[in-house]
C-alpha cells in the first residue's frame, strides 16, 4: 500500500512538470502570455517555433509514459495501474507547480496509452488525423480522439479498469476543452496553420 501511495504521488508530480513553461523560459518566452495562455505544444509553437513545440510535445508525452512504464515494471495490479495513469494525467491538467492549473493533457494522455494499450490508441490517433485533415482544427481533432478512446479501449478487449480510466480521462479532457467547444459552436475556432494570431486550439 505504501509503495502504491508513493507511486501515485510520484506519478502526479511527474505529470505536473510544465514542460511548455520550462522550454519557454529557456527560449525567452512564457506560453502563458501568448495566444490562449495554454502551456501545450500548439500554443508554444506560436512564440517559440517548431523546435520549442517539439521539445514540449516530447516532454509532455514522457511525463505520461514514464510513470506508467515504471509502475508496469514494478508489477502493480491493473486497478493500481489505472489509478497511477490517472494521477499522471491529473498532474498534466492540474499541476501543483502552476497553482493547480495546467494544459489540456492530450500529449500526456498519448504517453499514458502508448504504454497501457497502444492498439486502442491507434483508433484515437486515426480519428485525430482524419479530423485534422478535413477541418484543420486541432481542438476539434483532440475532442474527437477523446470521444473515440473509451470505445476503442473497450473494443480491443482491455480490462474494465482501463475502460473506466479512458472514460474518466475523456471527460476531463472535454472539460478542459470547454472554451474550445464554445468557440467551435460560434465558428470562431482558429484553423491549424492560419496566419492570424488568436486563441490556441489546445
Amino acid at each position: 500500500m505504501i509503495g502504491f501511495a508513493l507511486m501515485m504521488v510520484a506519478s502526479y508530480l511527474a505529470g505536473s512538470i510544465p514542460f511548455g513553461v520550462i522550454v519557454g523560459r529557456l527560449r525567452g518566452f512564457d506560453p502563458r502570455a501568448v495566444g490562449s495562455g495554454n502551456i501545450g505544444m500548439t500554443n508554444v509553437v506560436r512564440a517559440g517555433g517548431k523546435s520549442a513545440a517539439a521539445l514540449t510535445f516530447v516532454g509532455d508525452i514522457l511525463k505520461g509514459a514514464i510513470p506508467v512504464a515504471v509502475a508496469s515494471a514494478i508489477g502493480f495490479a491493473t486497478t493500481e495501474m489505472a489509478w497511477i495513469a490517472l494521477a499522471a494525467f491529473a498532474g498534466s491538467i492540474c499541476s501543483v507547480f502552476l497553482g493547480f492549473s495546467g494544459g489540456k493533457g492530450m500529449s500526456a494522455a498519448l504517453g499514458v496509452w502508448i504504454v497501457l494499450y497502444p492498439l486502442a490508441l491507434l483508433f484515437a490517433l486515426a480519428a485525430f488525423g482524419i479530423i485534422v485533415a478535413i477541418y484543420r482544427i486541432v481542438s476539434l481533432a483532440s475532442i474527437a480522439a477523446a470521444l473515440v478512446l473509451p470505445a476503442a479501449v473497450a473494443a480491443v478487449g482491455a480490462p474494465g479498469q482501463y475502460v473506466v480510466l479512458a472514460i474518466a480521462m475523456s471527460i476531463l479532457a472535454l472539460i478542459r476543452h470547454q472554451a474550445n467547444i464554445k468557440r467551435l459552436l460560434r465558428g470562431e475556432e482558429p484553423r491549424f496553420g492560419a496566419n492570424k494570431a488568436g486563441p490556441s486550439e489546445t
